[in-house]
């Protein structure tokens, strides 16, 4: 139980928009639900959420510990009342969820309960498949990342095991991750490689893509294929070759055709025109074609596993199967 007196600065508060101030990890619903139940008390009684708070008042509040701790991204999963998720697969190791465009996978710089890491993690410890006091160290964690404005099969790893497997099998290319995307214009050929090196100015959050070689540039490969041209737009399947940042939208707009609604490397003008203000660009299929043992993920090889829609191909290309 802790005990909170209510000063000059925060008289004339409802009791709710206090509580939820003085402990920001308390979920709205738990909050609501804690003072019905009466644990949280003004001068030793119960009170209802709408109570006008004066100076001098001592509220009582029965919430565990946990949720008087500084606000971070360790912990912003206490904050998540209701998981919200989109789970294309999920067993005892791994989940895969479909991150909807908009969503962050991780907290940008400040604390942030509404990413894709937090939901899962709530949504773990609500399942009693997680118990942060009971773990050393590991915590639910994300084994790709996808950019904000672009959706898509994220994999995060339930255990320790999982996680060490799981990225040594990603950065050896054994895990193939199959993107769709909508380009202005027609790749030609229809079908190809690209290949490039790509230079990340961090500063500016932005990457350059260059023909040779050159300090600080990476090697970039995206092989490509055409599913569907219609309209001056083409749907394009991208699998990448390497990982690089934003390499599918830096790529496709060096070659000329690039992605519809990307806002850094696009076609404003087009952009505008058919009101996109987000890259077209969705991770929809991933396939785990491990060439070796992978311990305690082996029964993985071999399979393969899809969002079950895009919205923007419905949009621009009704009908078209991929």
């Amino acid at each position: 139980m802790k005990e909170l007196t209510v000063r000059k600065n925060d008289a004339g508060q409802r009791l709710d928009r206090f509580v939820s101030k003085a402990v920001p990890l308390l979920p709205e619903s738990l909050l609501q639900k804690y003072i019905r139940l009466k644990r949280i008390k003004v001068n030793g009684k119960g009170a209802k959420r709408d109570a006008r708070l004066a100076e001098g008042d001592v509220l009582s509040l029965y919430i565990n510990d946990e949720f008087f701790e500084r606000p971070r991204e360790a912990n912003s999963y206490l904050k998540v009342g209701a998981p919200k998720l989109d789970i294309v697969y999920e067993d005892g190791n791994i989940i895969l969820c479909d991150k909807k465009p908009g969503v962050l996978c991780h907290s940008a710089g400040q604390w942030d309960y509404n990413t894709l890491i937090a939901h899962i993690q709530a949504y773990m410890y609500q399942k009693g498949e997680w118990s942060p006091r009971a773990e050393n160290a590991f915590a639910p964690a994300l084994c790709n990342r996808i950019d904000r404005n672009t959706g898509g099969i994220v994999i995060a790893a339930k255990n320790a095991e999982a996680l060490r497997v799981m990225n040594e099998k990603i950065a050896a290319r054994e895990v193939e991750k199959y993107y769709l995307c909508v380009v202005v214009g027609r790749p030609r050929p229809a079908e190809g490689t690209l290949r490039g090196f790509i230079f990340k100015d961090a500063a500016k959050n932005r990457v350059y893509v260059r023909s040779k070689p050159e300090p600080g540039a990476r090697t970039a490969v995206t092989h490509y294929r055409t599913v569907a041209s219609a309209g001056g737009l083409s749907l394009v399947e991208c699998r990448l070759g390497t990982g690089r940042t934003h390499q599918i939208r830096a790529q496709m707009a060096a070659a000329g055709t690039p992605l519809l609604g990307d806002g850094k490397y696009g076609d404003g003008k087009r952009n505008r025109a058919l009101g996109e203000e987000g890259q077209l660009l969705y991770s929809y299929r991933v396939d785990f074609g491990f060439t070796s043992g992978a311990g305690a993920l082996n029964y993985l090889k071999g399979t393969s596993f899809r969002v079950p829609d895009v919205g923007f191909v419905d949009k621009y290309f009704p009908g078209i199967k991929f």
